[in-house]
């Protein structure tokens, strides 16, 4: 395909970055959407225009999200908001887009964190397919990497998984203040969310963890059936947060050399999540916002790749690699 015809469903950080990048890589954005409004065009869609009228509090356009569902396009952007349980309506935008045979790209967690199997049983009757690289660690190519390698040949992936609660941390532990405080700095920054609790109690690392362990499992499934029977889920998984962190266990870890990071780990038999003690200067002591993950291989041995785990135009960069697999 060329000139990759696009609809973008959520108009957040990452799906307003699709749509304004999408031209840069050589895409049509055919419909723009966003919970209640969309922008719908053939011929193509002013996402300049349709966002800035968004931003004036009048919609993205008189279409609905429904309209932007039923055009023809050639590959759905599913940038809603996560949810957990059934992960609607995420997870209906993409059945009804394999049923007509189209393709997606996931930058939405949860039908790939909650449902795998349902999306792969899905995909199986479709002529469509279903690419996520931008569901776990932003424009780190995390599942790509694990693709290349071949998913049956690694063991394991671990790593800092969540920008929010390793700026936390790596603050805490820089300027030895206290927990609350620093929350409070990365909410003023916008680093944070007024809510901070899917990434300081650790479920968003813990959703990206069991998408990498449901990926490392799936190598090994004769077929959909047998997915469903060992795919894991986030009541799986053993989560702990960093939340009420004392400050004074980042001074003690410093003392031996060490800091703390909330480091996920995905293997096929488990998913773990939470703050671990790590080598001050070693490959997890990432700072900052930054995240980095290690895949451990058969073949290659231990690989890291770091970078932007999060943001509109990081994440969206991670979108648009999928949609040029497409290609």
């Amino acid at each position: 395909m060329s000139d990759v015809r696009l609809a973008v469903l959520g108009a957040g950080a990452v799906g307003s970055s699709v749509a304004d990048l999408a031209g840069e890589y050589g895409h049509d954005v055919v419909a723009l959407a966003d919970s209640s409004t969309a922008a719908v065009d053939p011929d193509g869609v002013d996402t300049t225009a349709a966002l800035s009228q968004k931003a004036d509090g009048a919609g993205l356009g008189s279409a609905t999200p429904e309209d932007a569902l039923a055009t023809d396009y050639d590959v759905l952007v599913e940038a809603t908001p996560t949810t957990l349980g059934d992960a609607q309506p995420g997870f209906g935008h993409l059945a009804t887009a394999l049923e007509r045979d189209r393709h997606v790209v996931l930058a939405n967690k949860g039908p790939v964190a909650e449902r795998y199997a349902d999306v792969r049983e899905l995909e199986v009757d479709s002529a469509g397919t279903v690419l996520f690289e931008a569901t776990v660690g932003g424009a780190i190519p995390i599942l790509s990497t694990v693709s290349d390698l071949g998913a049956s040949r690694v063991d394991a992936v671990r790593g800092v998984l969540n920008g929010t609660a390793n700026f936390v941390l790596s603050r805490m532990a820089a300027e030895s203040v206290a927990y609350e405080h620093v929350l409070a700095e990365a909410q003023d920054l916008g680093v944070a969310e007024a809510d901070p609790s899917f990434d300081v109690e650790g479920t968003d690392a813990a959703l990206k963890c069991v998408i990498l362990a449901n990926r490392l499992v799936e190598a090994d499934a004769a077929d959909v059936d047998d997915l469903r029977e060992r795919t894991t889920s986030l009541e799986a998984a053993e989560v702990e947060g960093i939340r009420g962190l004392p400050a004074d266990a980042l001074e003690l870890a410093a003392e031996d050399g060490r800091t703390v990071r909330l480091v996920g780990e995905a293997t096929r038999d488990a998913v773990r999540v939470g703050p671990r003690l790590v080598p001050e200067h070693g490959t997890l002591a990432v700072s900052g916002t930054r995240n980095i993950v290690e895949i451990e291989s058969t073949h290659a041995g231990q690989l890291a790749i770091s970078g932007r785990g999060a943001g509109g135009d990081a994440t969206a960069s991670a979108v648009l690699s999928d949609v040029g697999r497409l290609s």
